[in-house]
This record gives C-alpha cells, sequence and structure tokens, in this order.
C-alpha cells in the first residue's frame, strides 16, 4: 500500500513537472538570437515550400546545421498553427520520448525509472530545452537511441542495436558527424576502460549489427546529404570543414556565415556542465561516492558504462573554446540514472521536493520576464504596436524576431542608403536609442513605442 502510494505521489510530480513546461510553450515569445532563427527558418520552409534546404533569409541557404530540427517545427506549424507554442511542441514531445526510452533502460538495469525520469525531466538545461526550438533535443533523442541501443546489443539484445544506428542517423540529421564523434568517445573509453584495447574489435562484430547497422544508418542520413549538396553546391566543404572542425579547433574561426564564433576558456564546458544541471549536479560527488563504494572494487561495468555516457561531450569540447551550454545536454539522462542508481531502494533524497521547485522557477521566471526582459530580447512586443497597413523598417540590422513576428515583411535600412531607400509616404522603423539621438533623420517622426534599448518610429505622417 505505501509503495503504491509512493509510486502514484512520484507520478504526480512527474505530470506537474511536464504539464507546467507544456502549457508554458506559448507564454512567452521567440526569444533571440537562437530560438527566432531557428522560428524563422521554419516559417521560411513553410512559406517557400522547400523542404530540402534551410533558408536562412529568402534565397539564402543555412548551411550551418542539418535540417531535423527545422523540419520537426514546420510540419508542426504545417499541421497546426504558426505560433510559438507549435514551434516549441515537436521539441517537447523529443523530450517525452528520451523519457520514455530513459524510463525502459532504467528497468532493464533494475535501477528506478521514476527517479531517472525526474531527476531527468528536473535538470535545468533539460527542462528549457524540452520546448525550446533548437537542434539540441532532437540530437539529444538520437544520442540517447545510440546510447541505449549498444548497451542493450551489447547484452546480448541484438535487435536494439538497430535501434543505436537509428539513433545515430537522428543525430547526424540533427547536428552531423559530432554525433559519431560523441558516441565514439563515450563507448570506446567504456569498451577499453572494461575489456581492453584489443578484444573489444573482436566483441564488436559477435555482439553488435555492425555492418548492417551501419548500411541502415547511412539509408537514413546520407541521402539528404548528397541532395543538400546537390541542391546548393559547397554545403558539404563548409558543414564538414568549417562547421564540425574549424568552429571548434579555432576560435576565431573568420569563417562563420552566421554569426560570431564564442572563444570561450578552454575547459569551460565543464563549469557549463555543473551550472547547466543544476540542482542535481550538487548530488553526484555523493552519488559517484556511493557508486564506488557499491562496486567494492571500484565502478562497476554498468556504472562505468553510464559515467562515460555522461561526460562524453565534456571530453570533446574540453579544447574547444566556441561551445554553448546547451552541448552539456546529451551527457544529462546518463546523468540522471547515476544519481537514481546510486541512492537505489532507499529514493534520491528531497527528490519531489527538488524537482517541484523547478516548475516553480519556471513560472516565477514567466513572471519575470513579462516585462523588460520579453520586450528586449524579442521583437514581439515592439511591432505589436504598429499598423499592419504601413511598411516597417528596422535600422541597419533586423533581428530574427523581427523577421518571424513580420511573416518577412520587414525591411533593412543601411544609414549610407537612408535618404534614397526610405519612402516619402507614411512608414515604421525601428532604431536604437544610440541612432536616435545623433541622427537629425528622425526630429520630425513620432515615437509609437519604446524599450529601454530601441525605439518604434512613425514618420512621414503630416
Amino acid at each position: 500500500m505505501k509503495k503504491s502510494v509512493l509510486r502514484f505521489s512520484s507520478l504526480l510530480v512527474l505530470l506537474g513537472l511536464l504539464i507546467v513546461r507544456l502549457v508554458a510553450l506559448g507564454l512567452y515569445p521567440l526569444m533571440d538570437t537562437t530560438e527566432s532563427r531557428y522560428g524563422e527558418m521554419a516559417r521560411l520552409m513553410l512559406d517557400t515550400g522547400n523542404w530540402l534546404t534551410p533558408q536562412f533569409s529568402y534565397g539564402v541557404p543555412f548551411w550551418g546545421k542539418p535540417p531535423l530540427q527545422t523540419w520537426m517545427s514546420t510540419a508542426s506549424i504545417f499541421v497546426f498553427e504558426n505560433n510559438e507554442f507549435f514551434l516549441r511542441l515537436p521539441h517537447f514531445l523529443a523530450g517525452i520520448a528520451v523519457l520514455c526510452f530513459i524510463y525502459r533502460f532504467a528497468k532493464y538495469c533494475q535501477i528506478s525509472a521514476m527517479s531517472s525520469v525526474i531527476v531527468l525531466t528536473s535538470t535545468g538545461v533539460f527542462y528549457i530545452c524540452a520546448g525550446a526550438v533548437m537542434t539540441d533535443m532532437g540530437f539529444t533523442l538520437g544520442l540517447t537511441l545510440a546510447m541505449i541501443g549498444f548497451y542493450l546489443s551489447w547484452q546480448g539484445k541484438i535487435d536494439w542495436g538497430y535501434v543505436g544506428f537509428v539513433g545515430l542517423a537522428v543525430g547526424i540529421l540533427a547536428k552531423g558527424p559530432v554525433t559519431l564523434v560523441i558516441f565514439a568517445i563515450g563507448v570506446g573509453i567504456w569498451l577499453f576502460w572494461q575489456y581492453g584495447f584489443i578484444k573489444p574489435w573482436k566483441l564488436l562484430w559477435q555482439r553488435t549489427p555492425l555492418l548492417s547497422g551501419t548500411l541502415l544508418m547511412l539509408a537514413l542520413c546520407l541521402p539528404w546529404y548528397i541532395a543538400a549538396e546537390y541542391a546548393t553546391p559547397g554545403f558539404l566543404k563548409y558543414f564538414i570543414a568549417g562547421e564540425n572542425w574549424d568552429r571548434f579547433i579555432d576560435s576565431g574561426w573568420k569563417g562563420d556565415l552566421y554569426g560570431k564564433a564564442h572563444d570561450r576558456m578552454r575547459g569551460t564546458i565543464w563549469v557549463y556542465f555543473a551550472v547547466a544541471s543544476l540542482p542535481w549536479s550538487l548530488y553526484l560527488p555523493k552519488a559517484l561516492y556511493h557508486l564506488y563504494k557499491m562496486g567494492k572494487s571500484g565502478f562497476d561495468e554498468q556504472t562505468a558504462f553510464l559515467l562515460c555516457w555522461m561526460l562524453s561531450p565534456l571530453l570533446l569540447f574540453t579544447f574547444a573554446g566556441n561551445i554553448l551550454f546547451t552541448y552539456v545536454l546529451p551527457g544529462v539522462p546518463a546523468l540522471a540514472l547515476l544519481i537514481a542508481k546510486a541512492w537505489g531502494d532507499f529514493g534520491v533524497p528531497k527528490l519531489k521536493t527538488v524537482a517541484l521547485s523547478m516548475a516553480v522557477l519556471l513560472i516565477l521566471t514567466l513572471i519575470g520576464l513579462r516585462d523588460g526582459p520579453v520586450k528586449e530580447k524579442s521583437e514581439k512586443w515592439i511591432l505589436a504596436q504598429r499598423s499592419l497597413s504601413l511598411p516597417t523598417y528596422y535600422w541597419g540590422k533586423a533581428p530574427f524576431s523581427a523577421e518571424y513576428y513580420s511573416q518577412g515583411k520587414v525591411k533593412l535600412v543601411k544609414p549610407k542608403e537612408a535618404l534614397s531607400v526610405l519612402p516619402k509616404t507614411p512608414y515604421y522603423i525601428v532604431v536604437s536609442n544610440g541612432v536616435l539621438e545623433n541622427n537629425t533623420l528622425f526630429d520630425r517622426c513620432q515615437r509609437q513605442a519604446n524599450t529601454d534599448k530601441k525605439v518604434l518610429l512613425l514618420c512621414g505622417k503630416s
């Protein structure tokens, strides 16, 4: 009776976390730069009907990432409606899929399945990305399938090996070859740790469908890469050499077509992991201590696999400067399994209280975003203050959210071309406060709305 009550209360906590995240999907606008960029790419894909090549703007191919996240969001707004909720919904569902596979995997490993998914759901980076228009949740789903599929195939469930190769294909369509690198790091270190440097090569052919699985993976992802190169020649050279090599090796890479490369101190990915995995990263040192003691002579084989899985993205990006905090996400499912395993039948301390605090934190964050932060990080509010009957211009540069919320209708004005481009008839223009203070061109314009950094002006009206 007591166990059934505990299970029911745990289920309520999990449902509470997921319902809060689901409802929140449509309660705030797409934020610049990442969400609004990918949201605009989905809108462009639907508007142009070009489902092969994602576009950065009309007629400009986006070579920075494969199309999976764009396909996900575009399919959703094609079936339903073009708004924030439905753009984010497929990424939320991808998060649910990750939870389902982790639940099943935990059952097989005799780890508390409910504790595992509650910890995973309430980990900061997972909770944020489970409903954000980005590449990361689709990528995490692919790597989760790959890791689970490999491990279960190694344990004798050979059919799961094919699931693993499908996962690799999903990852390659979400992020590219980096999927294979992270997978190889995690699995390779574990194999050499447990079996030495010679034995794994023989066992791989015996315990995994290596040849047929590889052919399946290539059949699922290679056709798009070939078609993309044929449609826009130069894609493969830029994506493989640039986005998947130069971007990480050279923090000052000048070849980025879509923004500026980040330059973080080497090793920053470990700090990102500690912060992005809150609150459960605080539990990790004690969890590893418990697991080490449980193994008697060290970590058991299963724990070693989860540890290698968790560390694989961190090891890859340790010496990279061009990184984001979301790069740690593929290792977070393993973190959840490690914590759940460490406390076993005793249960993770204060599991439900800590987990629910994440839902409360999200609600408080949404309340706090209602005013200033939303207005500064998205153009939705300021564009809503204008009449749709007049053209709208942006001085110098338009954020991605301006493109999305205007349905691609805003126009750019370069300072040197302003007199020849701006019409004599009434129009709107968005300028920064600094431009407004130092430019007499807008002296006769009327302020319509403003934020801390920019102003919407109505010009040309007598």
